[in-house]
């Protein structure tokens, strides 16, 4: 199993709206996260940024990641979702949800 801790900011005119989707998920992309090998999965917010935090016990990370991209259904929620992130200044341009490193873990 890996841990991932990962990090972008939120829009703050869109904070609510971001707050309002999360509350009532969609229970199609939420399986699909499953079907993907995710769980334990959070999002929690600070000061403008939203930090993820997931397990993931599959094989192979990016062909998961894939078949999430191309469900239909993920694909309309992050049609809802994405106009209310941002990626955080100074990462990369094209890295939404920046993956942070991990630097302590007490198990």
């Amino acid at each position: 199993m890996r841990r991932f801790g990962q990090v972008i900011q939120v829009k703050p005119e869109k904070l609510d709206e971001y707050k309002m989707l999360h509350a009532n998920p969609w229970p199609e992309v939420n399986a699909m996260l499953k079907a993907c090998n995710i769980s334990n999965y959070s999002i929690f917010h600070h000061n403008g940024l939203l930090f993820a935090y997931f397990e993931y016990s599959g094989k192979d990370f990016d062909a998961d990641m894939k078949k999430m991209a191309d469900d239909p259904k993920t694909q309309e929620w992050w049609k809802l979702t994405d106009p209310c992130q941002e990626p955080v200044k100074g990462h990369k341009a094209d890295e939404w949800w920046s993956t942070m490193e991990e630097v302590f873990r007490l198990d």
